[in-house]
């Protein structure tokens, strides 16, 4: 029986960032992935999902392209040169991830892993025939698209993203069930390539969670490229392709050539031997605390199987944290600061509390919002475009407690207000960093100062 220092059970953000950091350090390492390293963010989430709103970015920007003074004439789309794109870029990554693992030793076996005991402080796996012995064990089996009870929804009968993203050609109409971030991305990509999208939301508001500003901002810009949306509507019944729903009291139906499923995922936690472990399982994903162990000794998760932040960005720092852990290094997972993007167009970018979070925290906050147009490099780059920047700050002492933007460059800025809030500055603390100019990002800084 082959023995290491660590196994891990999943191949995606957390599984191989964590694989890729203890290797570095010196521990045996084993990586089992039955499907491609990468998991479904790199394969069938978050890569080949930006790739293909890169595309349609590119193709709304040549459609805007007189209003810059440029001539583009007729401006068109081949599909099946944006999905080969898409594959060729996952390829690509998927070959950078098996070279880490190369590179710092770790053993990837591709074959469904099964947990089999924990004794004597050893932990044994199977995948196929072979055994496997380990002192600790990271979990990192990711999320799947989560299923609700609607009746009439049969397997094969709708789409997944995992369909949207395999798709061969762009459908004339698409219904979307579920505003998340999923399927507002979806919305958006589908939209731009002149498919007919409704999207419908059982909340009040697409993409619960963040600003309700933002989200509105959002909203409204995609219906004026036409995009249709129903909101506080719950779905319940498919026929076919045609979706009915409740709304004010009221049955409707919305016929489409496709229907995208998008209500959230649900973290993966049985069908690979956990329960052999007695590992507390709470609403379905992992119980971890800081530094990401579970309740049996050496026995760590990370990434979506906790069920609590589903975010690629989330599961590779948890996997960080649980590797510095078995280091015997000091480390522990802190969630204040943790990002979140919709790479739509505009993007929205979100970091911290919400105004509405801290009110139910009771935290007594001062608030302001700026237009993007006080950044000179945002109305030099867009015509007749919106955004934001809102910046959060605790009332007594002035700390930054969340930054919430929309329109402009906002993924790339977002990181800065991470930082904020992590080192817990303050608004004069903030006033004196120097942003380079021109740039979007100043528009945080003149925010700032409005205070």
């Amino acid at each position: 029986m082959s023995k290491y220092d660590l196994a891990i059970i999943g191949g995606g953000p957390a599984g191989y960032v964590a694989a890729e950091r203890a290797g570095a350090n010196g521990l045996g390492v084993v990586l089992f992935e039955h499907n491609e390293l990468g998991g479904v963010c790199l394969n069938a989430g978050c890569i080949p999902t930006k790739t293909m709103l890169n595309s349609t970015r590119i193709l709304e920007e040549a459609r805007e392209a007189e209003k810059f003074g440029i001539s583009c004439g007729e401006t068109g789309f081949d599909f099946q040169a944006i999905s080969r794109r898409k594959k060729k870029v996952v390829k690509k990554l998927v070959g950078g991830v098996k070279a880490k693992m190369k590179h710092h030793g770790v053993e990837v076996v591709t074959e469904k892993a099964t947990i089999e005991s924990a004794v004597g402080g050893k932990i044994a796996v199977r995948a196929g025939e072979t055994g496997y012995e380990a002192d600790n064990l990271l979990v990192a089996t990711g999320s799947e698209p989560a299923v609700p009870p609607i009746d009439g929804l049969e397997q094969g009968q709708v789409w997944t993203s995992s369909e949207a993203l395999a798709a061969e050609e762009v459908p004339g109409s698409l219904t979307i069930i579920g505003g998340g971030v999923i399927g507002i991305e979806f919305a958006d990509i589908f939209t731009s390539l002149g498919c007919k999208c409704t999207v419908i939301e059982m909340l009040d508001e697409i993409i619960p969670g963040i600003d309700t500003d933002a989200a509105v901002m959002l909203r409204e810009q995609m219906a004026a490229r036409s995009a249709i949306f129903h909101l506080s509507s719950r779905v319940t019944k498919l026929a076919g392709k045609s979706v009915m729903f409740e709304k004010d009291g009221e049955t409707l139906q919305v016929d489409s050539e496709q229907v995208l499923l998008s209500v959230g995922r649900r973290p993966v936690s049985d069908g690979f031997g956990l329960e052999n472990l007695g590992v507390e399982v709470e609403r379905g994903g992992i119980k971890i605390d800081a530094n990401c162990r579970t309740n049996r000794p050496n026995v760590y998760a990370a990434g979506d199987v906790t069920g609590f932040s589903l975010l690629a960005h989330t599961a590779s720092r948890e996997g960080e944290v649980a590797v510095n852990h078995i280091l015997g290094r000091p480390d522990r997972m802190r969630y204040d600061a943790i990002p979140g993007v919709v790479y739509t167009h505009p993007e929205v970018a979100s970091v911290g509390l919400t105004e509405q979070a801290a009110a139910e925290k009771g935290i007594e906050v001062q608030v302001v919002k700026l237009p993007m147009s006080y950044a000179g490099r945002f109305v030099a780059e867009t015509e007749r475009k919106d955004g934001f920047c809102k910046v959060i700050a605790g009332k007594e002492h002035g700390e930054i407690l969340g930054v919430h933007m929309a329109g402009g460059h906002c993924s790339e800025m977002i990181y800065g207000a991470c930082v904020m809030i992590e080192a817990e500055l303050r608004i004069r603390d903030v006033r004196e960093v120097v942003f380079p100019h021109p740039t979007v990002s100043e528009i945080i800084r003149e925010t700032v100062f409005a205070f």
